[in-house]
């Protein structure tokens, strides 16, 4: 440390000082305002950046609450439509019950109604029949009884008696 202070030289520290401080006036003319100039464009384009990226961020935030929005709407409509088509699939199977019930009630009226028709046109075979059986067998009953006249005359005082009674 003692070399140091001994080889001091006053002229060449003044010498070294003006050096530095003409450097350093070039610098300033040369360097520093392109050196700035590049640091405050790097910071603009910096905020820029950012700030781009906090609006992208926001739009995609919009984006994601439109859809989720879009999405939600698209679920009440679909299950809106799930509704009125189960709706009409149950109105369609009642009006189909329904009509299926009133043709069936219509298909038995008519079989009971050919049903007792064919009934009373057997009956009124059957009675015609059992008329036509019955005037045969009393004109054979009568032909036997009415062959003689002993036979006649008894059969006509047993109405007589018989109506006398009445």
């Amino acid at each position: 440390m003692d070399k140091l202070i001994n080889d001091f030289s006053f002229g060449l520290f003044i010498w070294q000082i003006v050096i530095f401080v003409g450097l350093i006036l070039l610098l300033k003319k040369f360097a520093w305002k392109p050196i700035l100039d590049a640091v405050n464009e790097r910071e603009e384009g910096i905020k820029n950046a950012l700030e781009s990226a906090e609006n992208a961020k926001k739009e995609m935030q919009e984006l994601q609450a439109d859809n989720q929005r879009i999405l939600q709407e698209a679920r009440l409509e679909r299950d809106s439509m799930l509704k009125e088509a189960r709706e009409m699939k149950e109105k369609i199977v009642a009006d189909a019950k329904n009509e299926a019930q009133t043709q069936g009630q219509k298909m038995i009226e008519q079989a009971k109604a050919a049903i007792e028709s064919e009934k009373n046109a057997a009956m009124n075979e059957l009675k015609l029949q059992v008329s036509t059986l019955s005037l045969s067998i009393a004109e054979k009953v009568l032909k036997d009884e009415l062959s003689n006249k002993e036979a006649q005359t008894k059969l006509v005082e047993k109405m007589l008696g018989d109506v006398k009674l009445n």
